[in-house]
């Protein structure tokens, strides 16, 4: 239990320092093809749900192959983790910005690091309960869908609010 602890605090900060760096790294690569596939192209909420997304897709990757042996409901833990995560960022920017009527930066920081705790969190206590054995295939599928998703819409978003710059 405490290797799966220190493993989910390395996560933590793992996902906090790269998806900080990724929300800038297409800027900084002058707007290249392959690194706006996994980073934010522009400022509409589904492409920020990129920033924990791949960064917590990679890190699991490891977490899951070093830690399956003793843990077995690891990885569909972590495809749960994942996609709670991800959905909290557009819950909680879409709930505060009803609330209050307007975009807050510290709320929008404060939204990701909430999303980062709670899909630790939840991967953390799933893992350890094994409820999610029975659901292994669905989490990955679920996983996959979001994955092409995001490959598609990055540069063909459909015309809704969430991928829109101003996320309404």
């Amino acid at each position: 239990m405490k290797q799966l602890k220190l493993w989910c605090i390395a996560g933590i900060i793992f996902v906090l320092t790269t998806g900080t760096a990724a929300h800038f790294l297409y800027g900084w690569t002058n707007g290249n093809f392959f690194i706006g596939l996994f980073t934010p192209v522009n400022e509409s909420v589904w492409e920020h749900m990129k920033l924990l997304f791949f960064p917590m897709l990679l890190f699991s990757s490891v977490m899951a192959a070093q830690l399956k042996g003793a843990y077995p409901c690891i990885a569909s833990s972590l495809c749960f983790g994942i996609l709670a995560g991800t959905l909290v960022i557009p819950a909680f920017f879409y709930g505060y910005t009803f609330l209050l009527g307007r975009d807050v930066f510290v709320l929008d920081l404060l939204t990701f690091f909430f999303s980062v705790l709670t899909a630790f969190f939840s991967a953390y206590k799933l893992t350890l309960s094994c409820q999610l054995k029975a659901c292994r295939l669905l989490s990955f599928c679920l996983i996959w869908a979001f994955f092409l998703c995001f490959m598609l819409f990055t540069y063909h978003p459909p015309k809704l609010g969430l991928f829109s710059e101003n996320g309404l």
